[in-house]
């Protein structure tokens, strides 16, 4: 976890000591913050932390439009698929297939 008394560091001191405190990174995966004039200016992180952040972000992204697309079924929000894929063709001027075919590629895009 991350403790802004033990994990902060100068800008200055960070240049000076850059392979140990990086070394101290990997080694934790903790943050360390960098001050500038005693303010953080900026948190440095190591590669594999960072990485983690980036799954954990998509993660909960992911689940908040699944979320939302629960909701939007539930509040009656939605629409035949073959409706809206008619109006993308209309408004794309994409021409739709000359004959209707019960194939599996028209009956996803609703033209079954």
């Amino acid at each position: 976890m991350f403790d802004i008394n033990k994990d902060t560091q100068s800008v200055t001191d960070f240049r000076r000591n850059s392979s140990q405190l990086i070394q101290r990174l990997q080694v934790t995966q903790s943050p360390l913050a960098l001050t500038v004039k005693g303010k953080v200016a900026a948190v440095v992180q190591d590669a594999d932390s960072y990485h983690r952040l980036l799954d954990i972000a998509a993660r909960a992204d992911l689940n908040e439009a699944i979320r939302q697309g629960l909701d939007d079924v539930e509040r009656g929000r939605t629409r035949p698929a073959s409706e809206v894929f008619n109006e993308i063709r209309r408004r794309y001027g994409i021409p739709g297939w000359g004959v209707r075919t019960r194939c599996w590629a028209t009956a996803i895009a609703g033209w079954a």
